[in-house]
Order: structure tokens, then sequence, then C-alpha cells
């Protein structure tokens, strides 16, 4: 049987940031997708920002990896030639009771240690953006938007250029606890042996534990929050990212920027019981209400369908957002197994501090 000192599975942004950072720690790296490419699912299917910090919970996995993340990819970006601006974000009240949710916001994110936010009253805002409507706004100068293609695909060259290996299109069967380590079995029956497992599966993170045979008591159950994007056929009127107020599931029908200037509205968020990457487009009356809080000038004649993504969620409907959780082996009570669960936003932006704690964690055992 093949021997392994590290086997990570499952090659979104997260799972590439872990396996370059433990390659660069001079482990023994290999990682297991069972897509055809890289970031095929969640890291592909969102919104492309590099987020500042300002809505999570004190002393949260989220908020401490947010914040040292976006540093971290900023610059990466810079000294890789990856793709990124830093163009800023606008949260958006359009009425007076959402008005004291932007000050929450604001003393949430300076806890956070994000020290730029400003608050804007009407003139100022529409200084910023004039097509937005809008009673105040928060300002956050740090948020971006990045090409997260090329990030990935540079993580995964770096992977690479450090000995790491990646094997698409295998999954894994089946996981055994052995006295040299976790015996692996794969769908096609090929079996190795690893010292480290690190699951970092995202949409299947439960299910995968569940085959490695982590105990299932401390396995949170995966939910599935399906958003749809649209994209904007006119020319763009917005300079920033444009965001309402959160709700408990979500960040808001909110207006990004790509790299190539592209607007796009989105994502929704619908419950959904099973993974279905479908478009449901009668929903597009509901969409336009909802952005003309914040764009009343927008024609619902300019919205065309884009495309859906699916969250990971560790709470479920009606539910305050929940936190990254990271297992070690003394939570899934396996030898040698971690396992990372609802990696959902800011995954894109912590990716780097996540893999950096993660490799913390590996190397002190």
């Amino acid at each position: 049987m093949d021997k392994q000192d590290v086997v990570v599975i499952g090659a979104g942004v997260v799972g590439l940031a872990i396996a370059r950072e433990l390659a660069l720690r001079g482990r023994d790296v290999l990682v297991i997708e069972k897509a055809i490419s890289f970031g095929t699912e969640t890291s592909s299917r969102n919104s492309e920002v590099i987020h500042s910090g300002i809505y999570y919970a004190d002393s949260s996995v989220k908020a401490r990896t947010c914040v040292q993340g976006a540093l971290k990819l900023y610059e990466y970006c810079k000294t890789r030639s990856i793709p990124c601006r830093r163009i800023g974000k606008l949260i958006v009240a359009t009425d007076h009771d959402e008005e004291q949710t932007l000050g929450a916001y604001l003393a949430q994110g300076e806890r956070n240690g994000v020290e730029d936010l400003v608050l804007l009253d009407p003139l100022e805002l529409a200084e910023r953006e004039p097509e937005v409507h809008g009673v105040a706004a928060l300002w956050s100068p740090n948020t971006g938007i990045i090409d997260s293609h090329s990030f990935m695909f540079s993580l995964l060259s770096e992977f690479e250029k450090n000995n790491g290996q990646i094997v698409y299109k295998t999954g894994v069967a089946s996981g055994k606890g052995t006295s040299a380590g976790t015996e692996l079995t794969m769908l096609d029956g090929y079996k190795l042996l690893a010292n480290t497992v690190v699951n970092v599966t995202g949409l299947y993170a439960s299910d995968v534990s569940a085959k490695l045979g982590v105990d299932s008591s401390t396995i949170p159950v995966t939910r599935y929050a399906r958003g749809r994007y649209y994209s904007y056929a006119a020319k763009s009127p917005f300079n920033h990212l444009v965001y309402p107020i959160a709700s408990k599931a979500g960040l808001g029908i909110h207006a990004t920027l790509d790299m190539a200037g592209q607007l796009r509205f989105g994502p929704d968020v619908e419950w959904i019981n099973r993974l279905d990457y479908s478009f449901d487009g009668s929903v597009i009356d509901d969409f336009s209400t909802a952005i003309k809080l914040y764009f009343p000038p927008l024609k619902t004649s300019d919205l065309q369908e884009g495309y859906t993504g699916i969250r990971p969620k560790v709470v479920g409907e009606g539910e305050d957002a929940g936190d990254f959780i990271i297992h070690t082996p003394e939570q899934t009570n396996c030898p040698g197994i971690y396992a990372l669960y609802g990696i959902e936003s800011p995954g894109l932006t912590a990716s780097l501090a996540l893999s950096e704690l993660l490799g913390d964690m590996v190397c002190q055992y």
C-alpha cells in the first residue's frame, strides 16, 4: 500500500491554500479532488469579493481570518500580479430604521480590527454613487474584487512547484484508522495510507467526515443555501460595490463588479435540500424589487440570468449566521484527521489566513 504524509481532500480555494501552505512547510502533500478541475463549485460560484471583515461576531474564526486574510490576499496579489482592485464598498441604509444598523456595523467592524470605516450622510453617498438611493451609508475602502480563478491557479502552481501532487476525478469511499495512520479507500478501489488527512470539501464536508469514520456526534449538519446572480445588460452606473443591509442568511442582493467592469446583482437566498445549480427565473420581479430599494432607476429588462452558487451552512433557515468550524484530531476523535465545516463567505478572503492556521495546527501534532 502506498504511503503519504498529508492528504488534502478538496481543491477549492481553501483546500489549495492549505495544501500550498503545508508544502511550503516541507510536508509531502497530495490533493484529492472529485471534479475534473480545481475550484469548480463554491470557490467559483460567488461574488469574487475581498471582504474587510465588518459583519462577523467578536472573536469568531470568520472575523479573525477575514481581517488577516484580506491583508495577506492583497499582498499576495501584488507580489504575484494576480488581478485585483481595492474599489471599496458602500453598505446602504434605505430608511432611518436601517440607519441604526449601520452604526452597529461600524462598531462591530472596529471591534474586529477594521479601522478605516466611515459613515456617510446622503450628500456624501450621492457624491460617491449618484444613482444609489439611501439615507446613509457605511463606506469600506478596503473591500475589493479579485480574479478568483487566477488566484487559485497561482496557489496550485506554487503547490506543485513545492513537490505537491494533485489528482482529479478521484473521490474517497471510506477511511479507517490504523496504528500506522489513516487507510483511505478511493471510489475506484485504490488504497493509500496517510499520516494526516485534511477534509476541506465544502458542500460535502459532513458526508466525507462520515466516510472517514469521524465521530458522528462531532459532525455538524451541512445545509445548502442557493443564491442566484443576474448580470446587468446596460453599462454599469457604479464605481464601487453596493450592498444593502444584510439578512441572517447572507449579505443581501448586492451589486458587484468583476475585473472587466461587468455589473452583476446577487445572490438571493433559497434553502434547498439537495445540490442543484439550476436557475429558476420566476423570482426576477422579487429580485428587481429588492434592488430598486437602493437603485431605483433599474429596469427589470436589463437583468439577465447569470449563474447560481450554493453555500455550505452550519446553521438552519432563520438562525443567526454560523462561524467557520475547524476540528482537529481532538474534536474528530480520529488521530491525524482534520475537518473544516461551513466554509462559505468570506472563505475566499480568509483562505490564506485559514491556511496558516491549519498549517500551525497540523505541524504541532
